[in-house]
C-alpha cells in the first residue's frame, strides 16, 4: 500500500505538471522541479536508450521495467494525461470566447519566463549579448515568416510532438509555447477536446496517436541531443533560447489574431485594461512558481 501510495502522488505531481504544460509559458519542467521530482523524471527518460531496447527484445520485461523506473514513469503519464485531458477543453474556450484575454495572459506567462532565463545567466558580455540579440532575431524571423496557418498533414503533427517534447524537460521552457510557434497549440488543444466528447473519434485518436509518437521519438531522440547541447555550451544555449522566445513574444501579441481584433470591434474598445491585467496575472504567476523553485533549492 505505501508503494501505490508513492505512486498515486507521483501521479498528482504529474498532473500539476500537465496543468502547466496546457499554459504556454508555465514550463512542466518548472514545477517538477518545485515537486521534487525533476531528477528522477530527466534520468528516467534517459534510461529509455539501447540498454532498454536490448531487454525488451530479449523479452526480460521485469528487468526492462525496472531500468527505466516504469512506475514512477507510468504513474507521471496517466498524471499529465488526466490533466491535459481536462483542461484542453477549457482552454479552447477561452481562446474562442476571450481571446484578447487570454493571449494577453499568454503574453506575461512568456515575458516573466524569458526574464527568469536571462537572470540565471552571469558574465554578461559583449559576446553574451550578441548571441541574445541572434536569439531575438531568429525567433521574430521565424514567427514572422511562419503562416499563420501551419499544414495539418500527419507528418507535421509527428514534427510538432517530436519539437514540443523536448521542452518539458527544461525548466522555464514551455511545450505548449513551441506549439505556439508552429501553430498548432488551439490545434491539438481542439483534437483533445473533440477526442473526449467523441467527436469524429477515429480522426482525433489517429492524429493523437501520431503526436504521441512523435513525442515518444524526441523523447529518444532530439532531447538527447538537447541535453548533450546544454551539457557543452549550456550558457550560449540558454541565452539564445532566451533571446528566441523574447523575438516569439510577436506570435502572442494579444491583438496579432483575427479572433482577437474581432472581439476588440464587438466590444467597441482595444480592451487595453482588462488586456494589461491579464498580463500582469501571467506575469505574477510565473514569477511567483519560479520563486518558490529558487527557493526549494537554496534549501536543499
Amino acid at each position: 500500500m505505501k508503494g501505490f501510495g508513492k505512486y498515486i502522488m507521483t501521479a498528482v505531481k504529474g498532473a500539476c505538471m500537465g496543468a502547466a504544460d496546457v499554459i504556454p509559458g508555465v514550463s512542466g519542467g518548472t514545477i517538477a522541479f518545485i515537486m521534487g521530482i525533476y531528477d528522477d523524471f530527466v534520468s528516467s527518460l534517459a534510461s529509455i536508450n539501447g540498454e532498454a531496447v536490448r531487454l525488451l527484445l530479449k523479452g526480460q520485461f521485469k528487468a526492462f521495467w525496472k531500468h527505466i523506473n516504469g512506475g514512477f514513469l507510468l504513474s507521471l503519464v496517466i498524471g499529465i494525461g488526466i490533466s491535459v485531458i481536462a483542461l484542453a477543453g477549457l482552454m479552447q474556450t477561452l481562446l474562442s470566447d476571450y481571446p484578447i484575454q487570454t493571449w494577453a495572459f499568454f503574453f506575461g506567462l512568456i515575458v516573466a519566463s524569458s526574464a527568469f532565463i536571462i537572470r540565471g545567466i552571469s558574465g554578461w558580455k559583449l559576446r553574451e549579448g550578441v548571441l541574445l540579440l541572434l536569439g531575438v532575431i531568429l525567433g521574430v524571423t521565424i514567427c514572422t515568416l511562419s503562416p499563420t496557418q501551419t499544414p495539418d498533414g500527419l507528418w507535421f503533427i509527428f514534427l510538432s510532438g517530436a519539437i514540443a517534447i523536448c521542452a518539458m524537460v527544461l525548466p522555464g521552457i514551455s511545450g505548449s509555447f513551441i506549439l505556439l510557434i508552429l501553430g498548432k497549440y488551439q490545434y491539438i488543444m481542439g483534437v483533445i477536446s473533440d477526442l473526449v466528447s467523441g467527436v469524429d473519434f477515429g480522426r482525433n485518436l489517429l492524429i493523437l496517436g501520431v503526436f504521441a509518437i512523435g513525442a515518444i521519438v524526441g523523447i529518444l531522440g532530439f532531447s538527447k541531443f538537447l541535453h548533450w547541447l546544454l551539457a557543452r555550451w549550456n550558457k550560449e544555449t540558454l541565452i539564445v533560447l532566451a533571446g528566441f522566445i523574447i523575438g516569439s513574444l510577436v506570435k502572442v501579441w494579444p491583438w496579432s489574431n483575427p479572433e482577437a481584433l474581432a472581439q476588440a470591434d464587438a466590444a467597441g474598445s482595444m480592451l487595453y485594461g482588462s488586456a494589461a491585467l491579464f498580463a500582469l496575472i501571467g506575469l505574477t504567476l510565473v514569477t511567483s512558481i519560479e520563486l518558490i523553485g529558487k527557493s526549494i533549492a537554496r534549501n536543499k
